[in-house]
């Protein structure tokens, strides 16, 4: 069988795949995967409630980057070793996080990835509200070799949706700028979708059917679950206690540097999807179509436009 295998280095104002070095492979890791704005945390803030513990009572949502780092984070406060070091003493099934695509992310047969994906026109909506709320205090923390490599965002929409749909920040890269790539993140995964140890989530299907998401993953990462504790997990990751225990951070760290303005609160904003509708032109959606024909394969492109309800295969309902 043909294995997945790293040949890009990912290295930007965000990024940096080498850090992922560090890291050693153990039987029942999970690796969650995302390009961005898909669902990451939802996705994290699931697993963690059925590996840690349950958080519905809790008033702020426990600090993600501790229990589930996210390895290729460049601006991370951690070095390169004292990352190595810290998620080899994490007491817990261990799930990462990483924006890699898989060219640029090591893959192990033992170690099981969530891929998650989102129809990109409302990656972009997302991503708009996410990079528009950046502080001077995170773009600090962005600068790469003294520079500050990340362009600001002045508030044009029109000039953001075109840089993002036809440019790419790397080199090999068609869209995606001034982060990284999107459609083709997926893409990269889907290419291998035959793998038994990758698992494809679509956010719109996760929103839609949440006690379903949680069977599929306790499933596919072989966790025994009764109703009664898939209920409880539902719960506690419903958007609206989620979206309460952002804003009871926020007020909380008010006296804090903040990475976004508004807090925690801003980061967890809608949750909604088809917002584009509203916003991009027949000219937008059109250089969308034309990137989207030159990256995804069609099958790919009509998973994530519409879910895993468009998808005739089986090999995406599996669990």
């Amino acid at each position: 069988m043909d294995y997945p295998k790293a040949t890009q280095t990912y290295l930007n104002h965000h990024l940096d795949s080498t850090r992922w070095e560090v890291y050693e492979p153990q039987d029942g890791d999970i690796v969650v995967t995302t390009s961005y704005k898909c669902g990451t945390t939802f996705t994290q803030q699931i697993l963690y409630n059925m590996l840690v513990r349950n958080t519905a009572e809790d008033e702020i949502f426990p600090a993600l980057g501790v229990v589930s780092p996210w390895l290729d984070a460049r601006f991370s406060a951690m070095s390169k070793e004292e990352l190595g070091r810290h998620i080899k003493t994490l007491p817990h099934q261990r799930f990462l996080k990483s924006h890699l695509p898989l060219d640029g992310l090591p893959y192990f047969k033992e170690v099981k990835y969530i891929i998650v994906g989102r129809d990109p026109r409302d990656v972009f909506m997302s991503l708009a509200n996410h990079y528009g709320a950046y502080t001077d205090y995170f773009y600090d923390q962005l600068r790469f070799d003294g520079n500050q490599q990340m362009p600001r965002f002045d508030g044009n929409i029109r000039e953001l949706w075109k840089n993002w749909i036809t440019r790419g920040w790397f080199d090999w890269e068609q869209e995606g700028y001034p982060f990284w790539s999107n459609m083709r993140h997926t893409q990269s995964y889907w290419d291998y979708n035959h793998l038994p140890n990758f698992l494809f989530l679509h956010y719109a299907d996760m929103l839609k059917d949440l006690p379903g998401t949680v069977k599929r993953l306790a499933a596919f990462i072989g966790l025994p679950m009764t109703s009664d504790e898939i209920k409880a997990v539902v719960k506690a990751v419903s958007f609206g206690r989620v979206k309460k225990q952002a804003v009871a951070e926020s007020a909380q760290s008010s006296e804090m540097p903040e990475v976004f303005k508004g807090g925690r609160a801003t980061f967890i904003n809608k949750g909604t999807n088809g917002r584009w509708r509203d916003i991009l032109t027949d000219e937008d959606v059109s250089l969308y179509q034309e990137t989207r024909n030159k990256v995804l394969s069609s099958s790919c492109a009509a998973w994530l436009e519409a879910g895993a309800a468009s998808y005739p295969g089986k090999r995406l309902q599996r669990g």
